[in-house]
């Protein structure tokens, strides 16, 4: 199979040419998911070709919702208001919520007004759920049963409805108020005796999601329970969705993301192909930040700064010490994250686990300590060098592993995002208290360092 990048030098050669229709021959042997990865190499002039040529095939909307979410704005900039609501028109709802939060303001209200109506008010009823919850990524084209149907009234009910749904995993079984009942997963049906009746197949009181529930917490339901889809549900347990696999690992991906740039201080709108701008501008703020706890680490170290200048050998350690405790911090603080994010851990558990990991960084805080001062004896043989390298790392490590785990921990507890900072303060308080305590030891031993 050939490269993107050769793909792309292809594509454009093709374009170049105006030999379109082998372009769109081209593109109509491609995925979607290989096709989204040429449009970085596109000029606008280029991109609008292909999504015209994409909309002849009717393939535009499959392959927009595969594009990394920061090159969608350039791509909506090479296409008419018309066309970008055509081939939005034809998405699936949970994909159309999160498409159109990406057109600019200016013509957001333009393109939604455009959209076929039923869309449209898809739309609207959509975007009164809260951010990030079930309701915004679920779809609400699903199949649904009268537990009274016969099997083989249920294959012509599926056969009816076509094309329209795309992935039939379970049937969902309502009474006359549209109540979720029970679920019929499609194996059970399509091997049932046709005139067996639906309420004979089906699985009474299924697992389901209420439509405000967090879409990470549904993650984690369909990950536990191993579920395909999970319906979304009103307060009166009416059917009002599905959310489905692909929608699932889509949140995880989005989660992941998500966590994964909050520890490294990070805005989730700073991607690959975002403009050089403005990630500078995201990124700014936390490096302030940082370079104001890298002072405060600084202030630290420049209150020991007599002891140093009479026992250098402690300078060449420190960056030992902090980086020890600074790994150990990122270490703990991972597992902890990770354990939160996965439903793994909750407050009450909490202090269990920041236990263990106060636990672990001593036995890790000694063992390298040792080791270090090992080293420390051999190249200066100063055994209070080796002394005090073996306490500070025994303290420093036992706090980083203690902080790697309270601050997700309080984070969480106060409501917010336990990635959030986690890392940034983690570390200040790491270098903080890995100077603090070698220097302070280094002190106290000065006179046997002299």
């Amino acid at each position: 199979m050939a490269t993107s990048q050769v793909t792309t030098r292809i594509l454009r050669r093709l374009l170049a040419s105006g030999v379109n229709a082998r372009a769109e021959r081209l593109l109509a042997r491609m995925p979607p998911a290989d096709i989204a990865p040429l449009f970085s190499g596109l000029t606008p002039d280029e991109i609008r070709t292909v999504i015209e040529l994409l909309f002849r095939r009717r393939r535009a909307a499959r392959t927009l919702k595969e594009l990394p979410p920061e090159m969608l704005p350039q791509v909506f900039d090479a296409v008419t208001d018309q066309r970008l609501a055509a081939v939005l028109g034809r998405l699936e709802i949970d994909d159309l919520t999160e498409l159109v939060e990406w057109i600019p303001e200016e013509r957001r209200v333009e393109v939604v007004n455009r959209l076929p109506d039923h869309k449209r008010a898809e739309l609207e009823r959509a975007e009164l759920y809260p951010e990030s919850s079930a309701g915004r990524v679920m779809t609400t084209n699903f199949v649904a049963l009268d537990e009274k149907m016969t099997a083989q009234e249920a294959i012509d009910s599926i056969r009816a409805a076509g094309d329209d749904n795309e992935s039939i995993l379970y049937l969902y079984v309502v009474d006359d108020q549209r109540a979720l009942c029970g679920v019929v997963p499609i194996r059970r049906l399509v091997s049932a005796p046709p005139a067996r009746t639906i309420g004979e197949l089906m699985i009474p009181d299924p697992l389901s999601v209420r439509a405000d529930d967090d879409q990470e917490e549904v993650a984690q339901l369909v990950a536990r329970y191993d579920l395909l889809a999970v319906p979304v549900t009103d307060v009166d347990r009416r059917m009002l969705g599905v959310i489905t696999v692909d929608d699932v690992i889509d949140v995880i991906t989005e989660e992941a993301t998500e966590d994964m740039y909050h520890l490294a201080g990070l805005s989730e709108e700073d991607r690959v192909f975002t403009p050089a701008h403005l990630s500078v501008r995201k990124r700014m703020p936390w490096m302030l930040i940082n370079l104001v706890t890298c002072f405060l680490a600084a202030w630290v170290v420049g209150l020991f700064e007599r002891t140093i200048e009479q026992v250098v050998a402690l300078a060449i350690f420190m960056p030992v010490v902090a980086g020890m405790a600074g790994n150990g911090g990122t270490q703990a603080l991972t597992v902890i994250t990770r354990g939160i994010a996965l439903g793994e851990i909750e407050f009450s558990s909490g202090l269990r686990a920041a236990g263990k990991e106060l636990a672990v960084g001593l036995v890790i805080g000694a063992t390298t300590g040792l080791v270090s001062a090992g080293f420390a004896y051999l190249w200066f043989g100063k055994p209070a060098l080796g002394l005090a390298l073996v306490l500070a790392m025994i303290v420093s490590m036992a706090v980083a592993g203690l902080l790697g785990a309270a601050v997700p921990l309080f984070l969480k507890a106060v409501h917010q995002d336990p990635a959030l900072g986690s890392g940034v303060i983690v570390t200040t308080f790491t270098d903080v208290f890995a100077f603090f305590s070698f220097l302070g030891i280094g002190t106290l031993l000065l006179d046997r360092l002299v």
